[in-house]
């Protein structure tokens, strides 16, 4: 069976191990990034509507500040944020599904300055007019080197989930760096604009109907499949 590779960080890396299982595919677990928190200035919640939320990281390493915001509207770009928003006290007034930007077209009229607690990297957002948005960092991702198994694992034909442009990014450079062969490694991206920042070379590089766990992981088994079919 064709291995699948995941190098997205704690704890999603994990989830995604567990339903690749589900669907009988070969997972391993790589992280090649590490999330730690940020200090970060609060904004008084007198001076916003609503919070908007990319991803459960801003929930788990806000730290003590997110109390002040307890109770408020909260936007979440998946169930899982949605989720994580709710046990940190806030109330979740839309769920989105497909990123962020989708979120904003579907905004209460209520709801005009908006805060945004997101990571470091993060992707560039266009607001509906009379909307502002501040953001603050509360979360970084920190890059990790491929460790030796992983770069024994890349040296026969395998395919490698892709969560976002940095993943993509990072895990094209340090498949430079290590002098790792592009051409046994498929990739499976959750969007196009992640799929673009891997570059060109490799096996194969495709990328997921919906930005979505569920969808990626139906591409990556497609692609095991496919791997598997041309592989003597």
């Amino acid at each position: 069976m064709t291995p699948l590779v995941i190098i997205r960080p704690e704890p999603g890396a994990g989830a995604t191990e567990v339903a690749a299982h589900a669907l009988g595919l070969d997972a391993r677990c790589y992280p090649l990034f590490a999330v730690r928190p940020l200090a970060w200035e609060p904004v008084p919640a007198s001076e916003i509507d609503a919070i908007l939320l990319g991803s459960a990281n801003a929930l788990r390493h806000g730290g003590a500040a997110l109390e002040a915001y307890r109770g408020h509207p909260a936007y979440a770009v998946g169930e899982k944020t949605a989720a994580a928003a709710r046990a940190a006290g806030l109330d979740v007034v839309a769920t989105g599904k497909g990123g962020l930007q989708r979120v904003l077209a579907n905004l209460a009229p209520a709801h005009r300055r908006l805060l945004r607690l997101a990571g470091r990297e993060r992707v560039a957002l266009s607001l509906p007019p009379g909307v502002t948005m501040t953001t603050r960092e509360v979360y970084a991702s920190e890059v990790l080197p491929l460790p030796a198994d992983l770069k024994h694992l890349l040296s026969a034909p395998c395919v490698v989930l892709l969560h976002s442009g940095e993943a993509a990014a990072h895990f094209a450079q340090s498949v430079e760096a290590s002098g790792i062969d592009r051409r046994h490694v498929s990739l499976a991206a959750i969007g196009p604009r992640v799929a673009a920042r891997a570059g060109d070379g490799w096996a194969a590089l495709r990328s997921a109907d919906e930005p979505s766990d569920a969808a990626l992981l139906v591409l990556a088994s497609q692609m095991c499949q496919d791997t598997a079919n041309r592989v003597p």
